[in-house]
Order: C-alpha cells, then sequence, then structure tokens
C-alpha cells in the first residue's frame, strides 16, 4: 500500500514502507511521520498497543530511517494528507546515521552542497511533484491542440549566436556548441507538421549568479504555422492558463506544505492584458498608470512599509530571544519560540533584501531609456502592478533576434512578446511572430554579424513555401519558480546547474 491510496483502506489494516521525516516522544507515545514518495503520513505508537520490541525500535529510530511499518488506518483531517496509522509493528530496513540535515537552520551552500538529501525535505518534495504535475500539463495541453512533439539536437555545429554564452565541446575533432534554443529547428519541423513542440534541456553560459539564472535548465518552445502575433498569443494564454489551473486542481497539498497563497494563480482566469512596449516603458517610468496604481508611487510605498514591518521583525526579535532567556520554561514553550524566531529572521532576510533593491530598481525605472530591453528589476516594477501574467508586445526590432519579424506597417517595431509573471518574476515566456520575408531576414543576419553560410538551410524554409508561423519558448524553471513563488530557481530543478556549481 501507498500513503496516497490510504483512504481506499480507512478503517483496516495495511503495511507501508517508507523513510522517518521526523519523530516526537510522549508519554508512552512516539509519532513517526514517514514518506513514502507517494505522500507522508502521521504513524502513532502506543506502548500499550505494540510489542515491546516494537516500541523501543520506534524510540531508537532516526531521521531517515527506512522502514516497513504496520497498523490501522484512521482518517484524520488535521493531519497531512488526512489519514493516520496506529501501528502494530514495525521493522527497521536500513538505519540512518548522524543525518546532516536536521531540523535546524542551514545555510544555502551546505543545503546545496547536500541536494542529493535536501530533496527529501517536505518542502522540496512538495516542489519537485509540483514541477512533475507542470511538466505533464504541458504534455497534455500541446497533444490536445494538435501538436506532436518532436525533438531538436542538443549539439549545434556553429556559434550562430555568438559565442559568449555557449558551452563549446569538441564533437569528433570538431567544434560543436551546447544548444541555447531548439526554435530554428523547431520551425523547420513546423513546416513539415503544422504545429509542434520541443522540450529539452538547453544551456546558457552566462556568468550570472541571479535568482532567475541557470546554466542547464528545461525549455518548451512550440512552433505553429498560419500563426500570427495575435494567434499566437492566444495560444499562450491558453496554455499558461492550463497548466496553473491543473497545479491548482492536483496540488492543492503540496501548495499548503510550501505556504504558498494561490489567490494570485487562480486569477489566471482573468484576461491576460497586452500592452505595446512603448505603454510598458511609459508604466515603469511612472508616466501612465494602472487601475490608479503608479509604478514609482508604488515603490516608494513599499519601500517605506518594509522598513516598518522591518522595525517590528526585529523587535519581535529580541523580546523573543530574551524570553529564552527565562528559566523553568518549558519545553513546548521553549520550541515554539525559537520557532518563531527562525520564522521572523526568515522574514527580516527577505526585508532587508526588499530595502537592498528597491532602490535600485528606482534608479532603474527612472533612468530607462525608450528603446532599450527590460532587466530582471525593470519587469519587477512592472509587474508589481498586476496579478495576472502580462503580454508586452511590438518591441524595438534592435533588442530582438534576428528572425523576429518586422511590423510591415512600422518596421521599427519586431513582432515580439514577452509574457511576464506577477509578484516580480518577470519573463517567463518569449516568443513571436518569425520573419518571412527574405530579404528583411537576411538583412538582418547581416546586421548580427552571422555566418551566412549557417543559415542557408534556415533561408530554405524561406524559399521553399513559406508561411506566416509563430511560436514561442517558455522557461520550465522559471514557470515552477513563480507557481511555488520561489526565491530562487535553483529548487526548481532536482541538480542545479549554475556558475560556480556543477556538484552534487
Amino acid at each position: 500500500m501507498t500513503i496516497d491510496r490510504l483512504k481506499e483502506v480507512v478503517g483496516n489494516s495495511t503495511s507501508l514502507r517508507g523513510w522517518v521525516m521526523g519523530k516526537r516522544t510522549g508519554k508512552g507515545l512516539v509519532f513517526l511521520i514517514v514518506r513514502d514518495g507517494s505522500g507522508m503520513c502521521q504513524c502513532i505508537v502506543d506502548e500499550t498497543k505494540v510489542s515491546a520490541q516494537t516500541f523501543e525500535d520506534a524510540k531508537r529510530i532516526t531521521q531517515e530511517s527506512s522502514l516497513r511499518i504496520n497498523g490501522t488506518v484512521v482518517a484524520d483531517e488535521r493531519q497531512v494528507g488526512g489519514y493516520e496509522l496506529h501501528v502494530t509493528g514495525l521493522e527497521i530496513i536500513g538505519e540512518s546515521v548522524d543525518y546532516p540535515i536536521t531540523p535546524k537552520e542551514h545555510g544555502v551552500d551546505f543545503l546545496m552542497d547536500h541536494r542529493h538529501l535536501w530533496l527529501r525535505s517536505k518542502r522540496q518534495w512538495a516542489i519537485l511533484r509540483i514541477r512533475n504535475t507542470i511538466i505533464m500539463a504541458i504534455h497534455e495541453f500541446f497533444q490536445g491542440e494538435g501538436f506532436i512533439q518532436t525533438d531538436a539536437p542538443i549539439f549545434t555545429g556553429n556559434a550562430v549566436e555568438g559565442t559568449s554564452t555557449l558551452f563549446e565541446t569538441d564533437f569528433y575533432g570538431e567544434p560543436a556548441y551546447l544548444s541555447q534554443s531548439g526554435q530554428l529547428y523547431g520551425e523547420a519541423m513546423a513546416m513539415a507538421f503544422g504545429k509542434i513542440y520541443t522540450f529539452g534541456p538547453t544551456f546558457r553560459a552566462e556568468k550570472s549568479k541571479t535568482r532567475r539564472h541557470l546554466s542547464e535548465f528545461w525549455m518548451i518552445e512550440p512552433e505553429m504555422a498560419f500563426h500570427d502575433l495575435s494567434m499566437n498569443m492566444d495560444v499562450i494564454e491558453r496554455f499558461l492558463r492550463h497548466v496553473v489551473l491543473h497545479v491548482l486542481a492536483k496540488n492543492q497539498m503540496e501548495l499548503e506544505m510550501i505556504g504558498r497563497d494561490t489567490a494570485v494563480l487562480r486569477q489566471v482566469t482573468e484576461t491576460f492584458p497586452r500592452i505595446p512596449y512603448e505603454d510598458a516603458v511609459a508604466i515603469l517610468k511612472g508616466e501612465k498608470e494602472v487601475n490608479g496604481q503608479n509604478a514609482v508611487k508604488t515603490l516608494e510605498a513599499d519601500m517605506e512599509s518594509a522598513k516598518s514591518r522591518l522595525e517590528a521583525v526585529l523587535a519581535d526579535i529580541a523580546d523573543r530571544e530574551a524570553k529564552l532567556k527565562t528559566p523553568g520554561m518549558k519545553k513546548g514553550e521553549i520550541g515554539f519560540h525559537q520557532a518563531k524566531v527562525q520564522q521572523l529572521k526568515e522574514e527580516q532576510a527577505e526585508l532587508e533584501e526588499t530595502l537592498r533593491n528597491i532602490p535600485l530598481w528606482l534608479k532603474s525605472a527612472r533612468e530607462f531609456r525608450m528603446g532599450n530591453d527590460f532587466g530582471g528589476s525593470d519587469e519587477t516594477v512592472i509587474t508589481r502592478l498586476f496579478n495576472t501574467p502580462i503580454m508586452v508586445y511590438n518591441w524595438p526590432h534592435e533588442v530582438k533576434a534576428f528572425y523576429m519579424k518586422r511590423d510591415e506597417n512600422d518596421p521599427r517595431w519586431a513582432k515580439g512578446v514577452d509574457v511576464l509573471a506577477p509578484e516580480g518574476y518577470g519573463e517567463i515566456v518569449g516568443g513571436g511572430e518569425r520573419e518571412t520575408n527574405f530579404d528583411w531576414l537576411v538583412e538582418k543576419i547581416n546586421e548580427h554579424q552571422l555566418p551566412m553560410e549557417a543559415f542557408e538551410w534556415y533561408l530554405d524554409l524561406r524559399r521553399y513555401g513559406s508561411v506566416p508561423h509563430s511560436g514561442f519558448g517558455l522557461g520550465l524553471e522559471r514557470l515552477v519558480a513563480w507557481v511555488c513563488k520561489l526565491p530562487h530557481v535553483r529548487e526548481t530543478i532536482p541538480f542545479p546547474r549554475m556558475y560556480g556549481r556543477i556538484a552534487p
């Protein structure tokens, strides 16, 4: 029996196999939190209802020891998963000695060095189950809309967009590069199949340590024949709505485990605002308001609010730490105050980071120049005024890729779209309509100083039966980060690879 199926055997005896995540003891009682991969369950060992050996085993079992445990299933909505096991017997399978990750606070570097074990913690377990739901929802959406999954190569023979952010490797004596995107190959496959999507790892050799960057990440890249920019945005909106609603329906327990307030996620049922780049710049600079809100004034108010809250948090920490020095305090009260102090210190760190960031965001917003691309701080400022993802479209062609279609009526603009997630998460989707004008495409290849011979096959797509077509790329880890409201993408993937880290 697995924990996720306990509801099928309420009132009956069953057997579970798993690992001990946590333990606490009371008079004549041992409470074990057991994880088996499908879920978690509190298992109660009552000294009066088990053998002396079973009770001794329960008392000595340690964190992350594996076991087989028998008992009667009882419904209890207060417990995680809604059920608990009243134990009749247990067998220790594999002991865990001096497990390094304990309930105490650990630094990020320590946890990353022990990522292979950190994955077992409740929070990481929940995040990666949500990631799995997102992946399955992605396939469900595209397959349901008549797309077929195709695969783009990971090795590419040319550094067609410059070598500064590409990983070079040896391919039988010739230089090759790890793919940054499967999009160009996706266009070729769309000309054969109409609607396709690729789903695979991509690589960026950016020496960046921001919360949004990984060196290896997963991209979903659909390409659609006979789709213009507007139709492309329609697909993106339906796609994101489908995925988020799927998570809300399937992962309520996991979202509660990580403390995710789902109110914003539920607003994906609303229409996503579509904002031209010029209007987005005006919003960023505080020259245009959104529903009566001004971006610059909102940031200034946020800064004052954060200052006030930080003062209150520091005072609360000092008060509780003083109480902890009181002689004779009961164990339960000590535990309560210690947990609260740790929670407050986490909030303190977040507030201090906010107070460091807001002045930088304000400076960037005030100094932003029309025609520039948005940076992460600019995206954060804009999205703080919205509760749904927003679509910023029609960008200056100079800041977009060479293959982005120029607006026939005003060639200053490229028909691109960036989808920015709310709550300061920024870009999660980038896409647009692809250039079909042969001469303009050649001009852009030359303008970007790219090797023309590397694109002869790509130009063939315009020589032989070209059609209007569009597509987009979604970074899986950035989507997971927003859905789970995580401070860093390193928690969104089982074993993150980023600047400065390639182990474990």
